[in-house]
């Protein structure tokens, strides 16, 4: 079972705290569910950037009770030139992503304090 942060309505509110935070590309997220053997509640981060046509997930550590995250680039078929403008872009959009894995670890890291001051 996974942990109780990484259920759908946790992550939805933490990519909704995280938006308040008012960083530019935040709008690039969305919670989905995750594929898990338990029919658990499991979400992950999807983010769909502008300025590649690439689809990238953020989602906890595999390792019981980890409170890592990490993106995952999915694979793509063909090779993406870039231009310079939009090579910016994309380094602004992978900062907002970079910035999102640190705020869901720190997010991560005071549930389970909490959790575990409250047993």
């Amino acid at each position: 079972m996974p942990m109780p942060f990484r259920t759908m309505t946790t992550l939805q509110q933490w990519v909704d705290d995280f938006r308040d935070l008012g960083y530019d590309d935040a709008e690039i997220l969305r919670v989905i569910p995750q594929d898990s053997d338990d029919g658990s509640d499991a979400g992950l981060i999807a983010a769909k950037l502008r300025s590649v046509s690439t689809t990238f997930f953020v989602a906890p550590g595999a390792e019981e009770g980890s409170t890592a995250w990490a993106v995952t680039f999915e694979p793509r078929e063909d090779a993406a030139p870039l231009p310079a403008g939009r090579v910016m872009a994309l380094a602004g959009e992978l900062s907002t992503l970079a910035a999102l894995c640190s705020f869901l670890q720190a997010r991560s890291e005071a549930f389970l304090a909490t959790s575990s001051a409250a047993d």
